[in-house]
């Protein structure tokens, strides 16, 4: 064999399950990324956005989400307590390589009153530890983690992997985009989500079995720091769920950034709008999204390509992202820049076209998106404010779920499916426990 182990994809639960091997002795270990090293990713370059060593997270504001109940499925894999000492772990790995000492979110006797109050708003608070990074911070903390790796994993930046190599069951190594073959005992499947395609279409080609994920649709929505400047004082960012009383769809606020800004990424070519926050660095507003769960039924199995499209219509009417006073919406017309530029909320991403986000959202999200904003007036007023500024669309794609072990291991032997790319995380610290979970395992079969 020429390695122990091969990793497929350097982000956060790639450079995990790295690190981990090596902290436990394994050598021979062989870390591959398709896109570009740490340090010449560029932001204003769309395909670095989300691609390249350390995966979408080196753009990201950095939140670490502590609690069990967010971020991810690893709790259908573990018991409660084990879950939780994996992910203090993971946060553990991340603070001793320069990610701050303050966690959000503490009990305390604020944040049981939150919780009254959105229980009297027909809003669920659910109770999330949060340490944020902050994104002028990623970058430094991943250039860390990979000094942590030098001179004990190698690592190839610039090398895309073809296909997964399997036979009678087992995994034999990858197939690089060059053609080269390069075998080893243990394949290690990090895509993430930049990957999310690749892995589909490697699980059907190997006999994996998938099941799509739901998508999550919706809306950023931007307003003045003070209106929600009582709870994200107690806890930086509040993620709240809503059924809506039309249709009964899940709803729910997630990302919230405080005294941050909207900024935009590319998914397959489609501009999605997202938002970060810094350390430091402060705007006069907070931006949060607004996400509807669709779910679907056979035969239809490619909610991503659904995601996409509904994103694209913004792209076709707006050349890009979409705003809207949600005054402006809500009596039917269309923000013009004359409307904006007379709105109390000051745009943070002046770029967005002035539109009409009712030609694009389905009326049934629209519909659930506009009930959540009235429940969360109840929470906090202001928010369904006609100044209420609202970026379309965001779009949250998540991968076909592999079925997999307790350990990540697929039902093609020695070959693990982990983070974002496997479907069952969608944040950065389960993504990164994920990493040390398959990790361990693996460490432990090799020292039998």
């Amino acid at each position: 064999m020429d390695y122990e182990v091969i990793i497929v994809g350097a982000g956060p639960a790639g450079i995990f399950s790295a690190l981990t091997l090596a902290d436990l002795g394994i050598e021979r270990v062989l870390l591959l990324e398709q896109g570009k090293e740490l340090d010449q990713r560029q932001r204003r370059n769309s395909k670095d956005m989300l691609c390249g060593w350390g995966g979408a997270g080196a753009y990201s504001d950095g939140k670490l989400t502590l609690s069990s109940e967010v971020g991810g499925s690893l709790g259908e894999f573990l018991d409660q307590d084990s879950l939780n000492q994996l992910l203090t772990a993971a946060d553990e790995v991340y603070v001793a390589h320069g990610a701050p000492g303050h966690v959000f979110g503490e009990a305390s006797a604020e944040l049981e009153e939150l919780a009254d109050r959105a229980r009297l708003a027909d809003l669920e608070l659910i109770p999330a530890r949060i340490r944020h990074i902050g994104t002028e911070n990623c970058r430094s903390v991943l250039g860390h983690l990979q000094e942590s790796m030098a001179g004990r994993i190698e690592t190839r930046t610039g090398c895309p992997v073809q296909k997964l190599l399997a036979e009678d069951g087992q995994i034999r190594g990858v197939r690089l985009a060059d053609g080269q073959n390069i075998t080893s005992r243990f394949v290690v499947a990090a895509p993430g989500r930049s990957g999310a395609s690749w892995m589909k279409a490697e699980a059907k080609a190997i006999g994996l079995k998938t099941r799509p994920m739901p998508v999550d649709i919706g809306i950023r929505v931007e307003l003045p720091a003070t209106v929600l400047k009582e709870i994200t004082n107690s806890i930086y960012e509040s993620k709240l769920i809503y059924y809506s009383k039309t249709f009964d769809d899940k709803v729910r606020t997630f990302c919230m950034n405080p005294y941050g800004e909207v900024v935009t990424e590319k998914n397959d070519g489609i501009t999605t709008v997202n938002g970060h926050s810094y350390a430091k660095k402060r705007s006069e507003n907070t931006n949060f999204a607004i996400l509807v769960s669709s779910a679907f039924t056979e035969p239809f199995d490619d909610p991503i390509a659904y995601g996409l499209y509904i994103a694209s219509l913004a792209n076709l009417l707006g050349g890009g992202a979409i705003v809207q006073r949600l005054g402006d919406l809500l009596t039917g017309r269309r923000s013009t820049k004359a409307r904006i530029d007379r709105c109390l909320t000051r745009p943070t991403f002046s770029e967005a076209t002035p539109g009409d986000l009712s030609f694009v959202f389905p009326y049934r999200h629209l519909l659930s998106i506009i009930e959540m904003l009235q429940a969360l007036e109840k929470m906090a007023p202001g928010v369904y404010s006609r100044h209420t500024l609202l970026y379309g669309v965001e779009v949250k794609l998540y991968s076909n779920r592999i079925d997999l072990s307790p350990e990540m291991e697929t039902r093609v032997s020695n070959l693990f499916a982990i983070g974002d790319g496997a479907g069952i995380t969608r944040g950065l610290l389960q993504a990164s426990a994920s990493g040390m979970l398959a990790a361990r395992y693996i460490a432990k079969r090799l020292k039998e």
